[in-house]
């Protein structure tokens, strides 16, 4: 359900159910057709479970859309950094053969994060593991310690990226959570409006009272009625 409709039905909810447990008349009307104080008291504790769940769920959507543009914001950071030494070092490494698979040098970088992640991390850590390849790329501006920098950055990228599924995967549960509740509410003021359509059928101004407009309650005034209001 969209957000702009969770929360019309939410306030539709709570003005059927509190002005029907606060008004005297409509609750005695109500109570003859099984709705008594305990049915009305039970649906509002529906209404406050979907409410707190959809806190819950605003909460966790929102840490969700956090974490996932600091994981995009990061991982374009440390990509073009990532690219930029990839093309230095398949210069400086193009006779060293070994660097060929090793550090992953060429071949298609792949679109998806998880070939980003083997690749970049084969690159690093490969280079950085082999003194040999760590040489050469120092005398071209790359030394230990830049190098090191760059791959803690991918380092820092995978762990965005789990948090990242994480707030996604609570978010999701958070979502179910909420829409379960506002089914077992909608199940309920279903069946409470249409027990007060036949209830107060001849007291209009008790359905506005609960938000439900008297002609789509099919409630026709009589002629005195009809008088009254157009005098």
């Amino acid at each position: 359900m969209p957000k702009n409709k969770v929360n019309d039905f939410l306030m539709s909810a709570k003005t059927m159910i509190e002005n029907a447990l606060s008004d005297n008349d409509v609750k005695t009307a109500l109570a003859g057709y099984g709705y008594d104080e305990a049915m009305l008291q039970a649906g509002k504790t529906l209404y406050d479970e979907a409410f707190e769940l959809d806190l819950a769920q605003k909460k966790e959507t929102g840490e969700k859309v956090a974490a996932t543009t600091e994981f995009n914001n990061i991982w374009a950071e440390a990509d073009q950094q990532y690219m930029k030494t990839l093309k230095v070092a398949r210069i400086v490494l193009k006779n060293l053969y070994k660097a060929d698979q090793s550090a992953m040098l060429y071949g298609v970088r792949k679109p998806s994060f998880n070939g980003w992640q083997e690749q970049a991390v084969s690159f690093y850590a490969n280079i950085l593991n082999d003194s040999q390849l760590m040489e050469a790329m120092a005398k071209f501006g790359y030394p230990e310690e830049k190098l090191n920098q760059e791959y803690e950055m991918v380092k820092e990228v995978i762990a965005k990226q789990l948090q990242q599924k994480k707030e996604k995967g609570e978010s999701e549960q958070a979502t179910r959570f909420r829409d379960q509740k506002l089914d077992q509410l909608a199940d309920f003021v279903s069946d409470l409006r249409g027990i007060a359509k036949v209830a107060l059928a001849d007291t209009p101004d008790y359905l506005e009272k609960l938000g439900i407009l008297a002609r789509s309650a099919g409630f026709t005034p009589s002629k005195k009625q009809t008088a009254a209001t157009t005098e």
